[in-house]
């Protein structure tokens, strides 16, 4: 077997620190990505989803989940946006607005046409007078139990929508999840580069905190109070909830969860699942894995090697899988032959994948459901294509110590779809990062492996 090398270590830690501010996002670049994105891809999406006509409705306090995207965090009285196709296969869009908000709305909203409400003007009969005159087959409003962020429209906008809408057009109303899943899943290149840098800095700051790990000292909490120390340093945010990012473990699968204040100990495996956010909108989802050297050990013992080969390996077989036109149970599917291949305990806690980039787990094709042995439903069920990113775990789960105690190789990895498969959006992680214990012969800190 080959024998393992302390990974992704000294060449990281020697260069030079981060430093920056925001080291990914310099400026706001989301203003004019966001135009681009209506412009380009929601027709697109609009297009895939049979969908004519989108309406958002946004307001202040408690705003739709997709109001920064097209255009409304600022809303103060309810605004509606809608969204049009036209014959042409372009796309029309405009904001009906207060017009107390209208002004600084045609200044900054990526939008045609920016309409001021006088006070007295009844919006869902402006909005229901434009619907008509548009004649679609079908409306998207945001309504969804499938998809939380295409959710957002409340009960009594919904009734008072209704309400204005004639018989015939209250036909006509479909939930936005198909548009919101199509548009918001696919990146422009421009974002995959931005998701690329951060991704890079998000592994090399898990390094780092490997590279403090002293065995029999060092607790699952330690480490994650200095990626958060890091975190404050560099300015960059929380790809999900602050309590539990990051999540790092050395003992038995505890699902999504806190760092707890157990002592890390020699022959444990370090699992740390961490994100970042960047310029206020985009999010990383990647793990590192470390194991901890007994005194006397130069490399971890054979079966931890195979296990974390394994591991591995199932992130590959995913990759491979990961390509324009497939379902995401399809990609789901290949890694759980996989792991019943290699010998792995079952994984029903979690699916193989789920897209990333504007949220941990985004929207777009679930990879998950191949486990069940049935056929691919809801979102695993949507199709892969070009410019989607993904997190997704390569597993391999064992038994040790009891029935209840089951530890897992999970080894995540961030890829873009491109026309013809899927690439990573960095280098992988190929090796374990060892980390020796004290008494260890030899240096006391992980040191650069030799080129293969």
């Amino acid at each position: 077997m080959r024998r393992a090398r302390p990974a992704l270590l000294a060449a990281l830690l020697l260069a030079a620190p981060l430093v920056s501010a925001d080291p990914v996002v310099t400026g706001n670049p989301w203003p004019r990505i966001r135009k681009e994105r209506i412009q380009k891809l929601l027709p697109q999406a609009m297009a895939r989803a049979h969908v004519e006509a989108w309406v958002v409705f946004c307001r202040e306090n408690d705003n739709d989940p997709l109001a920064q995207h097209v255009g409304g965090e600022n809303a103060g009285g309810t605004a509606a946006f809608l969204f049009l196709s036209q014959k042409d296969g372009t796309m029309r869009s405009l904001a009906l607005s207060p017009v107390s908000e209208a002004t600084a709305l045609r200044e900054v909203a990526p939008l045609d046409e920016v309409v001021a409400l006088e006070r007295g003007q009844d919006l869902y009969a402006q909005v229901a007078s434009r619907l008509a005159a548009a004649k679609p087959a079908r409306i998207a409003i945001n309504a969804s139990a499938a998809v939380t962020v295409a959710d957002g429209l409340s009960s009594s906008q919904r009734t008072a929508l209704e309400k204005a809408l004639s018989p015939s057009l209250r036909k006509k109303l479909v939930s936005s999840e198909d548009v919101v899943s199509e548009w918001l899943s696919v990146k422009l290149p421009e974002e995959v580069d931005i998701l690329r840098e951060a991704a890079a800095i998000t592994a090399r700051l898990e390094v780092e905190a490997y590279a403090t790990v002293v065995p029999g000292k060092t607790r699952d909490s330690d480490v994650a109070r200095f990626l958060r120390k890091r975190m404050a340093e560099l300015g960059v945010g929380d790809a999900w909830a602050p309590d539990q990012n990051p999540a790092v473990n050395s003992g038995p699968l505890r699902g999504h969860t806190h760092a707890t204040e157990r002592v890390i100990q020699p022959g444990d495996f370090i699992q740390t699942d961490f994100g970042i956010r960047v310029g206020g909108m985009w999010v990383t989802d990647i793990q590192r894995f470390a194991y901890v050297l007994a005194p006397g050990q130069t490399q971890p013992p054979p079966e931890a090697l195979e296990r974390w080969e394994k591991g591995k390996k199932g992130n590959r077989v995913a990759l491979a899988a990961l390509k324009p036109g497939v379902s995401g149970w399809d990609v789901d599917k290949a890694q759980r032959d996989w792991m019943r291949e290699a010998g792995s305990e079952p994984m029903s806690m979690f699916g193989t994948g789920h897209p990333v980039g504007y949220w941990a787990h985004d929207v777009g094709p679930a990879l998950s459901g191949g486990m069940k042995e049935k056929p691919a439903k809801g979102q695993s069920a949507r199709i892969v294509r070009p410019g989607q990113v993904f997190a997704f775990d390569g597993f391999f789960a064992w038994k040790d110590g009891g029935p209840d105690a089951l530890r897992v190789i999970s080894v995540e990895e961030m890829a873009v779809v491109t026309e013809t498969g899927a690439e990573y959006l960095i280098p992988p992680q190929e090796d374990l990062v060892l980390i020796p214990s004290p008494d260890t012969q030899g240096p006391t800190r992980p040191v650069a492996p030799a080129p293969r």
